[in-house]
């Protein structure tokens, strides 16, 4: 198949999870045999900002790490007809502009599947459509085939709107090629947090999960993440907790070999409007084998096993309490590694994320006998 993606960016990761989840599967379905084009703008948030904060060289590494992955960025003079052309499959991600969204639906009436056109569909991997609700109604979904979510909480809010009449829950998941359980080359510390700051909505949180039982427990700790506001580097500093600033994604699973644990704190809005959805941070710590110490999430989707792929700490007496024991229990800590390896391999690759698009795409197509579609 041919398959277009309309992303935010592929090239940058600077406060952008989504490119994550799209270099993963990118490479899932060129590996597959499938053509894969991606087009992200090229006034894009996140490359300006990465490429401010650490010049072009940025890009020329992601370069490296990812050779077979290319995308094309444009501007307003992009030509649907010329980059949807011989399409089969086409994603197009919330972060898009409306009016872009607006066209490449309009595009798709034109050429329907029915007709040897293509499937289109929207994909949503952030909180907007429960938190900012009259934003995500300026996407006209009313000519795509349907909304790919990454959890229940999301795919119920388009079919409650009507915003859609068809939607799947299609969960984020770990690039096993490049997240996976690495040689430590040294021990660079105990505890590694990777995050970013994220307008203050998990400020109170931090404190309570990170900063006091480091400092509590005097162990050495790193922080990586952007747009940290100095008096949260102050509060850092106090804590004897080294701020590193951004790391690019492809280069955690080797940070994570050099520490004993890493923990989960998600943003209150994830923990309060979307349940059952975890960042892709925690597929990705699992997929590395680092003992994974979690601030309280509720699993309503049964993505892991609380107390086997990870511990899960109430509040920041217990998050002490997990952080010692596993800093100072190799049986405990090698049992946690083990697991989450585990689970994400049998259930959370990105090789299991193409195969349920792959479906889906077959199950729309079902509907029309004219097309095949290789799963």
């Amino acid at each position: 198949m041919r398959i277009v993606m309309f992303y935010h960016s592929l090239i940058s990761d600077w406060n952008h999870g989504n490119a994550h989840f799209l270099r993963g599967i990118a490479t899932e379905l060129l590996a597959r045999g499938h053509e894969v084009a991606v087009f992200e703008p090229v006034d894009a948030w996140s490359v300006r900002n990465l490429v401010a904060e650490r010049g072009p060289a940025a890009l020329v590494a992601y370069r490296r790490a990812y050779p077979a992955l290319v995308s094309q960025r444009y501007d307003d003079t992009l030509d649907l007809d010329e980059a949807l052309d011989g399409a089969d499959l086409v994603l197009v991600h919330e972060w898009n502009d409306p009016a872009l969204v607006r066209r490449i639906g309009a595009h798709h009436a034109r050429n329907p599947r029915a007709s040897g056109g293509y499937v289109l569909l929207f994909h949503d991997t952030h909180h907007r459509s429960l938190t900012a609700s009259a934003e995500m109604a300026e996407h006209d979904l009313r000519h795509y085939d349907g909304v790919l979510a990454f959890g229940r909480a999301v795919r119920d809010r388009y079919l409650e709107q009507e915003w859609t009449h068809r939607a799947w829950v299609w969960h984020e998941a770990a690039d096993t090629r490049i997240f996976r359980p690495l040689d430590a080359p040294g021990r660079l510390g105990d505890v590694v947090w990777i995050g970013n700051w994220g307008d203050d909505e998990r400020t109170r949180e931090l404190r309570e999960m990170l900063i006091e039982p480091v400092r509590a427990l005097r162990i050495k700790a790193r922080v990586h993440g952007v747009r940290y506001p100095e008096h949260a580097r102050r509060m850092l500093r106090r804590a004897g907790i080294d701020y590193a600033g951004w790391l690019p994604n492809y280069e955690v699973p080797t940070v994570f070999a050099q520490f004993g644990a890493t923990v989960h704190i998600p943003r209150r809005p994830y923990t309060r409007a979307l349940p059952g959805i975890p960042t892709i941070r925690v597929f990705e710590a699992l997929a590395c084998g680092i003992p994974l110490i979690s601030a309280p999430w509720e699993d309503t989707e049964g993505l892991f096993t609380a107390g086997e792929d990870f511990l899960v700490a109430r509040d920041g007496a217990e998050m002490r309490r997990h952080l010692r024991d596993v800093l100072n229990d190799p049986a405990l800590a090698n049992a946690l590694r083990a697991r989450g390896v585990q689970t994400i391999r049998e259930r959370h690759t990105c090789a299991h994320r193409v195969r349920e698009l792959l479906a889906i795409v077959a199950e729309l197509d079902s509907r029309t006998p004219t097309r095949a579609v290789t799963v």
